[in-house]
């Protein structure tokens, strides 16, 4: 049955690839959906799979409104899931192969500028939960981690006095150490050594090993992550929408403008190429050339700019 080796596959992917919750959820979802899709037509087994199938099932979910970074992802989860099929002779032919994804549209990051950095810090009170929601804010920012990173952090990564913290759950399953600076350090340890304590009170089934603590003592999640950012949007205005990868856009753009070296930036964020790095090139880019256009005597079209000497 489709759905038994659809299942088969999650777990090959959660076993031998050691693919993030996140895509999981995503691929599970994905191919589940396209399988109740061709249920009607009669498509029990995969190898009952056809390209006019799959794309009748992306054409429907364009027609539902799927953004084209939906549909391309709906079609790695296919290629995915049918080149493992074929490999273990579940099918014998890939029904992907003829399929063509969409093409994306450049977008830049968006990033907060310093100002509103210092608002956003500024913001949470000095509760247990201000103290770790400023922790929180903190940690993204020094760090450039994804919110699935942070929360999966335990107290034992932490090592405040190097200024480190090791990442175990990076994109692709790949362990890295990401660097805090100071004012992290500072919350953190404001966080340890007050927020934690009465947080960890709260826990009903033990305590946890986890970094980030919610308010039942439990480790908190990606979306309480978010919901954090929720509470303090209005301390950065409405220029943009806060969300964790927005600072973690802020990290690397800041880093850039400032001189960082574009590998450093890799590193730091996890990229496994540097290609998905160079992205914010571009942002900095077009920032200097705001500055530069702002400032220069002779940057305006036609503009003489200053008068000959003498």
């Amino acid at each position: 049955m489709l759905s038994r080796l659809i299942q088969e596959f999650l777990e090959h992917l959660r076993r031998a690839r050691n693919s993030s919750p996140h895509t999981l959820r995503a691929y599970r979802a994905d191919l589940e959906q396209m399988a109740v899709f061709l249920r009607p037509s009669g498509v029990a087994r995969a190898d009952q799979v056809d390209l006019a199938g799959l794309r009748a099932w992306l054409a429907a979910c364009h027609a539902r409104g799927c953004s084209r970074a939906t549909l391309a992802r709906k079609q790695s989860a296919l290629r995915a899931f049918f080149r493992w099929a074929r490999a273990g002779g579940h099918v014998e032919r890939d029904p992907t192969r003829g399929l063509r994804a969409p093409r994306q549209p450049r977008r830049l990051p968006r990033f907060l500028r310093p100002a509103e950095i210092e608002a956003l810090m500024q913001a949470p009170d000095d509760s247990p939960a201000g103290l770790r929601d400023r922790a929180v804010l903190e940690l993204l920012y020094a760090s450039g981690l994804r919110a699935s990173e942070a929360v999966a952090l335990d107290v034992a990564d932490l090592d405040l006095e190097e200024g480190e913290v090791r990442v175990r759950a990076g994109k692709g399953r790949r362990e890295r150490i990401a660097l805090i600076g100071g004012a992290a350090a500072d919350a953190l340890r404001d966080y340890l050594l007050l927020g934690r304590p009465a947080l960890s009170a709260r826990a009903r089934r033990g305590q946890s090993s986890a970094l980030i603590l919610n308010k039942h003592g439990d480790r908190l999640s990606d979306r309480g992550v978010r919901r954090t950012f929720d509470r303090y949007a209005a301390a950065v205005g409405d220029r943009l929408k806060i969300t964790p990868h927005v600072l973690r856009h802020s990290f690397a753009t800041h880093l850039l403008e400032n001189g960082a070296d574009l590998r450093a930036v890799q590193e730091l964020l996890g990229h496994a190429s540097l290609s998905t790095t160079e992205v914010y090139t571009h942002v900095t880019t077009e920032r200097l050339q705001e500055v530069y256009g702002r400032t220069h005597p002779r940057a305006a079209p036609g503009d003489e700019g200053l008068g000959s000497p003498g």
